[in-house]
């Protein structure tokens, strides 16, 4: 049984945050949270937050206890990419891209084998 909670539009290009989804995918909730509470990172607020409400859908939606998942699947997609005008010179301009990311993160219950 997956669970999945996904956060999009967040402002930050998807490159930065894949670094923090990078180092969660695969481990149990617990140590988890305790790696993104101690990554310095600005977007590991919101992919902690994005994992809490994967937790918490699985808790009250499925009847899983929170102790016996893990991050199954984690992944970071491209959303819109807002376009703006920088001047230059000459009376030239170029194009800055303001980046935006969709975080998914899936939660399971890990099989006792």
């Amino acid at each position: 049984m997956e669970v999945k909670a996904q956060t999009r539009f967040v402002r930050v290009s998807p490159r930065k945050a894949r670094i923090v989804v990078d180092l969660i995918r695969g481990k149990g909730i617990e140590e988890a949270r305790q790696i993104l509470a101690f990554t310095n990172k600005g977007i590991a607020e919101t992919v902690e937050k994005t994992l809490n409400s994967a937790v918490a859908n699985a808790e009250n939606n499925n009847n899983l206890r929170a102790d016996t998942l893990y991050v199954k699947r984690a992944f970071v997609d491209e959303g819109p990419i807002m376009k703006r005008i920088r001047p230059r010179a000459k009376g030239s301009a170029s194009r800055i891209r303001k980046r935006t990311s969709h975080i998914t993160i899936i939660v399971a219950p890990r099989e006792e084998a």
